[in-house]
């Protein structure tokens, strides 16, 4: 994630989801004294459980996935050595689900992106060890060699590649979201903006492409309504009382706030995704790894074993994050440019 913009909108967007169904238990645990240390292991061997404790925000699956040796003998032999794969998170001080946060049971690291590399780190064969650190602090795990790779939503650019390695495994998308209800779909087209009133987090990257998108419609004689609020309780309240069409936030968020809010009156639905990137580029979220650290390579084959096997499917639905699937996780794929990362 870009720190300046994607990292921020994606808190904004989490934020206005926990404010509507909290998982008070879980954040209230991961406000811890320092960089926490959460070890996990599946629960028998040639299994990963994800979703474990995640009070709701995904639905518990087991997953069957052993070592595939083709590939774990790609390792770097001080990793082979190890035993284990060191997984850094950046999740200090609140977490943001259902990303990474601190489950119900006040201690395990849960979330998609820890879930992730512990299915990853199953392929090689390993034992996960997962590093919670503040989002800083994950770097300086990276860089002074304690963490063997980060699971923690990092977008691919430009500039991060003068220090990292990426192995893509998810896109880094927006999303519109709308009262269950609603018929209304963003299909991609700002076009179908037109007449619609819309609120989004300000100082954001969604903000940014909301306000390009409102400028063209200007130009064309349309109007599009832009809506601030100054908390998320007031959003999703202008959401189900009929006063915004809709929400543009990052996606996780809004299917973290879909799942939460599925059997209640005032369930929402996504209605359209698009890049956080903009329109040139389709983002991509990647497992991140010190540079030449001969990690990136495996990591992207373990993703494709899992992309290959449906295990990967399996993870994605669990989070309620299917929409951001890729199709194959690369290495080092274009990122970000280096006039916006």
């Amino acid at each position: 994630m870009p720190a300046h913009f994607t990292r921020r909108s994606l808190i904004r967007g989490i934020t206005a989801a926990t404010a509507v169904a909290s998982l008070a238990t879980g954040l209230a645990a991961c406000g811890g004294d320092s960089d926490a240390a959460t070890t996990t292991s599946a629960a028998k061997t040639g299994e990963v459980v994800v979703g474990q404790v995640s009070n709701g925000a995904a639905t518990q699956t087991t997953i069957k996935v052993s070592e595939v040796k083709s590939i774990s003998a790609e390792l770097p032999d001080s990793v082979k050595k190890s035993g284990k794969l060191v997984i850094g998170e950046g999740a200090l001080p609140a977490g943001f689900p259902p990303l990474a946060y601190v489950g119900s049971d006040q201690k395990t690291l849960t979330g998609s992106e820890p879930d992730l590399g512990r299915l990853v780190a199953a392929v090689f064969g390993l034992k996960p060890e997962i590093q919670n650190a503040t989002w800083e602090n994950m770097f300086v795990g990276i860089d002074s060699g304690k963490v063997d790779v980060a699971f923690s939503n990092v977008t691919d650019t430009e500039e991060r590649k003068k220090k990292y390695e990426f192995a893509s495994y998810r896109q880094d998308n927006l999303a519109f979201t709308v009262p269950k209800k609603s018929t209304w779909n963003f299909d991609g087209d700002y076009e179908n903006l037109a007449g619609k009133t819309v609120s989004v987090s300000a100082g954001t990257n969604q903000e940014k492409i909301l306000l390009e998108w409102k400028k063209k419609l200007e130009s064309e004689g349309k109007k599009l309504t832009v809506k601030y609020f100054q908390d998320s309780n007031s959003v999703y309240l202008a959401l189900s009382s009929g006063k915004i069409d809709a929400y543009l936030g990052p996606n996780p968020g809004i299917a973290y706030h879909n799942k939460q809010t599925e059997n209640t009156p005032n369930a929402t639905r996504t209605a359209g995704t698009y890049s956080g990137a903009g329109a040139s580029l389709q983002g991509l979220i990647a497992a991140t790894a010190k540079k030449d650290s001969g990690l990136a390579k495996p990591l992207a084959d373990a993703i494709n074993y899992l992309i290959e096997n449906g295990q990967y499917a399996q993870w994605l639905k669990a989070y309620n994050l299917s929409n951001e699937a890729v199709a194959k996780s690369e290495v080092n794929p274009p990122g970000l440019p280096l006039d916006n990362s």
